[in-house]
């Protein structure tokens, strides 16, 4: 049996879990002061980067004292520059529970070839358990997991008095979900999460502790000049103010600066995060009166605001062979799609068949709320589409 299509759209269809949505209002228009054509060594030039570097602190409510630099290749690149650099002084403590944190696991194993390393891993939907973290050792995490939609509850389980550092992948955290910063000593994100900027351009925050460490130890390996953050053992102090490795796009840097003036506009950081919950609240609501679908993350404690991962559950889904389940997956979005009701929600490809919807701030919650009006009827649509059972 199908059901009647819905009468309404979202206004804003984009659900995609990077690169997101554009903050609401957002156009082309909003973009005209780029310095375009213009050097970022110019005066200008300089002068937006630099903003761009104190609205960072100011929305994020980043301390004083801690460094914050525009680093090229987006998120990823802002990682590696973390690992490259940083570690190899001591032992490594790994935390992953989905595919970005794997892959950072990856990175240090099979690349760097460390070995000293503990692997603390968990499946989708789960989180492991981070009272086991070493104090003692260097700790990477992701804060908020963007393929399994789910976050560390807090920073309690981190020591004020570590002896390592700690490099956190924030990129589907920052703007969303309150960082506390005086227990993470490297952090990064990208333009493209949760404030719904332009890719390419990376962030990286580094603690006073994170500092010392690159002045004091040298890796064992060579650095191309793109991870390189010191000259002479002593930080580059110009990569946080400003004076990028290589030239980024100006009108990139324009559309960032646009989007924090905006988050600025609506309340800053508490109000920010307080959209994006109210937009999972709008799947929390859905979920609690439709019985085929549940969040990937069982546990509420652990469950993204962002990156919000949903499983069908319905038997006559559940019981098909795991390709079938993706298939069906497959086939519900691109119904909504083909509506131009909703783009770009199915699930990570190394994830679990499901859902991936995107709720961050530059999200409405009354979009939200429409798209599951459409997922209703693809759901129903899809299924009565199944071979009968015989």
């Amino acid at each position: 049996m199908t059901a009647a299509k819905p009468a309404s759209r979202p206004n804003v269809p984009h659900f995609s879990s990077g690169p997101c949505a554009k903050r609401p209002g957002w156009t082309p228009q909003k973009l005209q002061d780029a310095a375009l054509g213009r050097s970022h060594r110019a005066k200008i030039g300089k002068a937006k980067l630099k903003l761009a570097i104190e609205l960072t602190r100011e929305v994020l409510e980043v301390p004083a004292g801690y460094k914050i630099g525009i680093v090229p290749a987006s998120d990823t690149g802002a990682v590696e520059m973390a690992l490259w650099s940083l570690l190899g002084a001591r032992p490594v403590t790994t935390i992953a529970w989905e595919s970005f944190g794997e892959g950072w696991v990856s990175d240090i194993v099979k690349e760097l070839k460390l070995k000293d390393v503990t692997k603390l891993h968990a499946g989708y939907g789960e989180i492991p358990d981070l009272s086991k973290a070493d104090p003692a050792s260097d700790i990477v995490f992701t804060w908020n997991g963007t393929t399994s939609g789910v976050r560390v509850p807090n920073a309690d389980w981190i020591g004020a008095k570590r002896e390592g550092l700690t490099i956190c992948d924030a990129t589907s955290a920052a703007f969303a979900q309150a960082l506390d910063w005086a227990k993470l000593d490297v952090v990064t994100f990208s333009w493209q999460k949760a404030l719904g900027g332009e890719a390419a351009h990376g962030m990286l925050v580094l603690s006073p502790r994170a500092v010392e460490r690159l002045e004091t130890y040298k890796p064992a390996w060579p650095l191309p000049k793109i991870f390189r953050m010191t000259k002479g053992g002593k930080l580059n102090e110009g990569i946080f103010e400003g004076e990028t490795i290589n030239t980024p796009s100006m009108l990139c840097v324009e559309d960032y600066l646009d989007a924090l003036n905006w988050a600025k506009s609506v309340g800053g950081l508490k109000a920010l995060i307080g959209r994006a919950d109210a937009n999972t609240k709008v799947l929390a609501d859905w979920k609690a009166k439709t019985l085929w679908i549940d969040f990937l993350a069982r546990d509420p404690k652990i469950r993204s605001n962002t990156s919000v991962c949903m499983r069908v559950v319905d038997p006559a889904i559940t019981s098909l062979t795991p390709d079938a389940q993706v298939d069906f997956a497959k086939k519900l979005v691109a119904l909504v799609e083909k509506e131009g009701a909703g783009y770009d929600f199915a699930h990570y490809r190394d994830a679990p068949a499901g859902l991936r919807i995107w709720c961050g701030a530059t999200v409405e919650a009354n979009d939200v709320a429409l798209l599951t009006q459409w997922i209703d009827w693809a759901f129903a649509e899809t299924k009565a589409q199944l071979p009968k059972a015989a």
